[in-house]
């Protein structure tokens, strides 16, 4: 029988999730990587708030996490208050794939955040959800 987790891992595609939105990020793929990560701070805040908005996935409680993962020129952007941050030693999709599979393994629910199709195949592989870049944005999208 199948049991609802008891600790749900957003694992968020940085460069994916920054360049779903042509607001200038080119300019400063590091600044928008940290806009990035302060927004993500702000949705863990929610989650510790009752019947505050979430992405659905109870953020903030016990055991639950947000990772961004984080590529290239995004490189050097450090954690925030419940936000991990993993730097990818090469290709960022690897690494995203090499999270949602160690958390899945080690029983987590894992949503990972992004619209790159191919990325959303291996980590769909993995026994990972999808959720689009615009509601990690916007979560009441």
């Amino acid at each position: 029988m199948d049991t609802e987790p008891t600790r749900h891992v957003l694992v968020v595609d940085a460069a994916n999730v920054v360049g779903s939105v042509p607001d200038g990020w080119w300019r400063d793929r590091r600044a928008a990587t940290e806009l990035l990560r302060d927004h993500l701070t702000v949705l863990a805040r929610f989650g510790q708030q009752a019947g505050q908005p979430d992405a659905g996935l109870g953020l903030g409680r016990a055991g639950h996490r947000i990772v961004l993962v984080t590529e290239g020129r995004a490189r050097g952007v450090g954690p925030a208050p419940g936000v991990e941050v993993v730097e990818a030693p090469g290709e960022g999709d690897d690494e995203i794939v090499a999270v949602a599979r160690r958390e899945v393994a080690s029983g987590a629910g894992v949503v990972v955040a992004t619209a790159d199709r191919v990325l959303q195949a291996r980590v769909r592989e993995a026994g990972a959800e999808i959720m689009s870049a615009r509601a990690v944005r916007h979560p009441s999208a």
